[in-house]
């Protein structure tokens, strides 16, 4: 798994609420619909980055 930067942050409890409300109609983590909504904001401004990288997922493969 990449490396996360982990970070305290305040959030007006109103808005935290409408954040959670939105994470759980996506099916998502608050987590994750706070790191989508901070890239669809940074590319409504133009600000360009590279694509999540997806996590790897189910069994390794099997070494004889």
């Amino acid at each position: 798994m990449p490396d996360r930067k982990a970070f305290p942050l305040r959030v007006d409890p109103a808005l935290w609420a409408a954040v959670e409300r939105a994470a759980a109609c996506d099916l998502r983590s608050v987590n994750a619909e706070v790191e989508c909504l901070l890239r669809e904001a940074l590319k409504s401004r133009g600000i360009k980055l590279e694509p999540p990288q997806a996590v790897k997922r189910g069994r390794p493969p099997k070494v004889d």
